[in-house]
């Protein structure tokens, strides 16, 4: 055989012209095709991630605005504008997780498997979110039921199939 490459290899020795293993798992295309619908569960999994990230956003604009007035509340000081950084912190981070579902769900039709990881650990990661609103009963439950939805969906066999 020739030598073309400049490796010092002969064409049948490079990987893309070997024959392939049987054993090994067909490869899957890197989008998937045109003709093929999002199953509903995943399309319900997707909305689910926007409306927590939305909800998330929110909080985080809330508490931006709000980040003295939650410090003078927190710390009991006479200076609460000393901690109010710390309280934007906490609000930028709220929103770099809202960032991150939104994220999360815009990849969905990528199909690739780590999207189903990436939602899976938004749900573990907005779960703690349910805490913040414990004082008002009838959200904490929305918020957990949500989040214990974002939590249950992505283990569905239609979004296993989707996501490979």
């Amino acid at each position: 055989m020739e030598r073309n490459d400049g490796t010092g290899r002969p064409d049948d020795e490079r990987p893309w012209n070997r024959p392939r293993d049987p054993a090994q798992p067909p490869e899957r295309p890197a989008y998937p095709p045109g003709d093929v619908p999002m199953p509903q569960p995943v399309r319900n999994l997707r909305t689910l991630l926007m409306v927590l990230a939305g909800a998330q956003a929110l909080l985080a604009v809330w508490v931006l605005t709000h980040a003295t007035e939650i410090a003078a509340r927190t710390w009991e000081d006479d200076a609460p504008e000393l901690h109010s950084g710390t309280v934007e912190f906490f609000g930028v981070l709220i929103l770099a997780l809202a960032g991150w579902g939104v994220a999360t769900a815009l990849r969905f039709p990528a199909r690739l498997p780590g999207v189903r990881i990436s939602a899976i650990a938004y749900g573990w990661a907005s779960l703690p979110f349910a805490y913040v609103f414990f004082g008002l009963t009838i959200i904490t439950v929305a918020w957990l039921a949500l989040t214990i939805l974002a939590l249950v969906r992505p283990h569905q066999p239609e979004s296993r199939a989707w996501f490979g």
